[in-house]
């Protein structure tokens, strides 16, 4: 395959091979819920599937297709979230930071970093178990019991967070249309315009990842005959959107001359969590939980017993594990689509897929797909000596909004889509299962897994502007005599971002806690036998910020 887009950046040979994964993790989540296998990014880790508040399920990023000069940014927390969900829903975690990652220079750091902080507004108290008393028709209707705001703050350059708003309401959970007789009416409301031209919207969302998980029962059954279901059909997810201008994400501020950027989500909690405990989520001691770049590394990529520690790690140090090395240098996919199908894998060491998930697309790395497409060191900035291969989604922000898009991305011919960031729209798993069996090395389909998992598109439509995602599902999933889609929310998302919120300066939220770390358990621990020895010498006792807030 040959491609051709910039012809510029400085030579550079001899790259290390590397995957990516993991800085030691000092200790492991507190179980926090029940555990299942992923998707995508869905549950992908034993650690992480037991705290679905922050766990990472996929990352969109692509140029704004009605705005031109924009970049959107998709991230999605929560997953499987059934409609009829209620009592409580799925709120986002108020102990939590939630991070969108980019990379400019192609060092593994980031350079721009955008936090959101939730916290809750609860007025039920005693009196009711319901989220809502009556028709909610407005994000601030009274009849809204128990609702969410959030704080945005963004750092550039390694500068000090900034606040860009704070006290912006939350999309809530879609409880059904008695509660919510026009939910695209508080889709709106949500989606608002902050100063420079960004636009933003948190809240819930139909869960635009579409795929066949039966891949997991020995790939597809052994005979290709468990396809065709989308598993990710009516459910919903957590979605956290922003659309800035290519000068706020691209080295230097030059979107022409440095137009490629490399991004990834990860979230954040702190160490040690107390119950009844309150304070900053930005404060104190803090330990990364999730982590999520390219789609389903985690899942095929990452063998089980590093899973946990990659959710832990950081991009610069990926090049570090070279237990990790062989997982995309020798792939298991294809040795199992070999043994399973008789396809034959391709040769090892696979540098094609360095390229794919560690590098981005460049001549310049002297790897076998001769393209310049979307690695940082087609950036004419760039300094060569500093890039470190690294596992995170790359974007081109160069590369023309295509007016007739191919879901196989990249490997159909069409250069804005996957692996040169990720569309809503693109089918991640046809073109990956494509690239592991050497598609990318050939610049052909490989016929016999043409088909892929015969989920072709998500259930629902996706919207045309921003945040471009369907609006949440509102039948349940299991409903009798209906199939996993949700008819209610096929519509697509309509908002225009109608709402504006100015700058503001911020403050941190009050939040409750529960452990999330080893050490954190030891902590209790040894909290406990001190308990033990004070109550043993006497029966006579028992017993402990940033800036104000502004609200717009």
């Amino acid at each position: 395959m040959r491609l051709t887009l910039r012809r510029r950046a400085r030579r550079r040979t001899g790259l290390a091979v590397a995957l990516a994964a993991c800085v030691a993790v000092s200790g492991g989540l507190y179980a926090l819920g029940p555990g299942a296998a992923g998707a995508s990014s869905h549950r992908e880790a034993p650690l992480i599937a037991q705290d679905p508040a922050v766990d990472a399920t996929d990352l969109y990023a692509f140029v704004s297709p009605d705005r031109p000069g924009y970049v959107t940014f998709v991230a999605n927390w929560v997953p499987f979230q059934e409609p009829n969900g209620g009592p409580n829903f799925h709120p986002f975690a108020t102990d939590a930071q939630y991070m969108i990652n980019v990379d400019s220079d192609g060092d593994a750091r980031p350079d721009a970093r955008f936090r959101w902080t939730f916290k809750n507004v609860d007025k039920r108290g005693n009196s009711t178990f319901l989220l809502n008393n009556g028709p909610v028709t407005s994000l601030d209707d009274e009849n809204l019991l128990f609702k969410q705001t959030y704080t945005l703050e963004s750092s550039f350059n390694g500068e000090a967070f900034r606040t860009r708003a704070s006290n912006v309401a939350v999309a809530p959970s879609r409880v059904g249309p008695a509660s919510m007789p026009d939910y695209g009416a508080l889709r709106e409301q949500a989606t608002v315009k902050l100063p420079g031209g960004w636009r933003v919207f948190a809240g819930q969302a139909d869960d635009p990842f579409f795929l066949d998980l039966r891949v997991f029962d020995l790939l597809y059954g052994g005979d290709l005959s468990e396809t065709g279901q989308d598993t990710l059909a009516g459910y919903n997810v957590n979605t956290i959107a922003l659309e800035v201008p290519f000068k706020d994400v691209a080295l230097r501020g030059d979107g022409e001359r440095n137009p490629v950027i490399g991004v990834w989500t990860t979230t954040e909690r702190p160490r040690v969590r107390i119950t009844g405990r309150t304070g900053d989520p930005r404060s104190g001691d803090r330990v990364q939980v999730s982590r999520l770049g390219n789609p389903l590394v985690n899942e095929v990529v990452v063998p089980a017993g590093l899973k946990d520690a990659f959710n832990a790690s950081r991009p610069d140090g990926d090049a570090k594990i070279p237990q990790l090395v062989k997982r995309v240098t020798e792939p298991e996919v294809p040795k199992l689509i070999e043994a399973i199908y008789n396809i034959p894998a391709p040769a090892t060491p696979r540098n094609d897929l360095v390229e794919i998930f560690l590098t981005g697309i460049t001549t310049k790395a002297d790897g076998p797909i001769k393209a310049d497409l979307n690695s940082q060191l087609n950036n004419a900035d760039v300094n060569p000596a500093k890039f470190r291969p690294s596992e995170m989604l790359r974007l081109n922000l160069s590369v023309p909004v295509t007016a007739d898009p191919n879901r196989l991305g990249v490997i159909g011919g069409d250069l804005q889509g996957f692996p040169n960031g990720r569309r809503l729209a693109d089918d991640v798993v046809d073109i990956e299962l494509q690239a592991l069996v050497g598609a990318a090395q050939t610049g052909k389909i490989v016929d016999a897994l043409a088909a892929g998992d015969a989920v072709d598109a998500n259930e629902n439509a996706f919207g045309d502007t921003f945040p471009y995602v369907a609006l949440p599902n509102a039948t349940a999933v299991n409903a009798a005599g209906a199939g996993p889609a949700a008819p209610a929310s096929a519509d697509p998302s309509p908002a225009s971002a109608s709402s504006t919120v100015e700058e503001g300066m911020s403050t941190g939220d009050t939040m409750t806690v529960v452990g999330s770390s080893v050490a954190g358990g030891l902590g209790l621990l040894l909290f406990a036998g001190w308990w033990m020895r004070r109550r043993n010498r006497t029966d006579d006792h028992t017993h402990g910020p940033d800036e104000p807030a502004h609200t717009h």
